[in-house]
């Protein structure tokens, strides 16, 4: 592996990372204290698309973390970017807590799809019309393809699957803007004047965090929590810089090995 320079910024997923639900990783909150007395920048970066950032940042509050809204990236905010370039009009699959943050985007005679996690309108009559929408030429977008997501129940569907059905049926090919992809990387570290060589990202989703990371240049650290299951480390090529059981010893890595 190449000569790393110096740590200057850490990104951190939330959901499984930090928090399920609503529950903390044990010592989670703690952790970041400590991390934010270190010479970093932090990015909390998300594929979410349960709920809008100001309901997200809430939920975080009210669990102890020490979080600012303009700290936050998420998919949905990529997706949003994204749809106000190509100037279209989307039919919204995400989460009804998720629709403050497309607030003014035209959805009337929608002439695009856009796919977030959305179990109540992953349904035939739905699905199908997304479906004829893309065979009339609308762009899939996806705001990403997440496999499946841990719940306090146990793992749960993705939007992936839903996305990979729409992309069989049409044979066409969904645009993704968030995690894995590159772009959703640099755009997180944009404004921190921090290069990826110098930055880590720490995630419970091996392809999406740590492999996408690593893609676009930074180090990925994986941690046995939220949906990580054993023998993830073996799925991605190269393997993760470091795989902990928990955020807490991702930063107690940071601080004593990075700086």
């Amino acid at each position: 592996m190449a000569a790393w320079r110096a740590l200057k910024a850490v990104l951190v997923d939330l959901s499984g990372t930090l928090h399920i639900e609503d529950s903390a990783v044990p010592g989670a909150q703690e952790a970041l204290k400590r991390l934010r007395s270190a010479p970093v920048t932090i990015r909390f970066v998300t594929n979410t698309t349960k709920e809008c950032k100001r309901d997200l940042l809430e939920r975080l509050t009210k669990l102890g973390f020490d979080i600012t809204e303009n700290e936050i990236f998420t998919s949905l905010t990529a997706a949003r970017n994204l749809l106000e370039q190509k100037r279209v009009r989307p039919l919204l699959l995400v989460d009804d807590k998720a629709l403050p943050d497309f607030t003014g985007i035209a959805t009337d005679d929608p002439n695009a799809v856009v796919v977030g996690l959305a179990p109540e309108h992953f349904h035939y009559e739905m699905m199908n019309r997304a479906f004829r929408l893309i065979l009339d030429g609308a762009p899939l977008i996806a705001i990403h393809k997440a496999r499946y997501f841990k719940k306090k129940d146990g793992l749960a569907l993705g939007p992936g699957p839903f996305v990979a059905g729409l992309e069989y049926a049409t044979d066409t090919k969904a645009t993704v803007v968030g995690k894995p992809e590159k772009t959703f990387f640099l755009e997180a570290l944009r404004g921190t004047d921090c290069a990826p060589e110098d930055a880590v990202m720490i995630g419970d989703d091996c392809r999406d965090d740590v492999g996408g990371a690593q893609n676009a240049g930074m180090r990925g650290i994986l941690v046995r929590t939220g949906k990580y299951r054993p023998a993830d480390e073996g799925k991605i090529s190269p393997a993760p810089y470091l795989t902990c059981e928990n955020f807490p010893e991702a930063v107690e890595h940071i601080l004593e090995r990075l700086l």
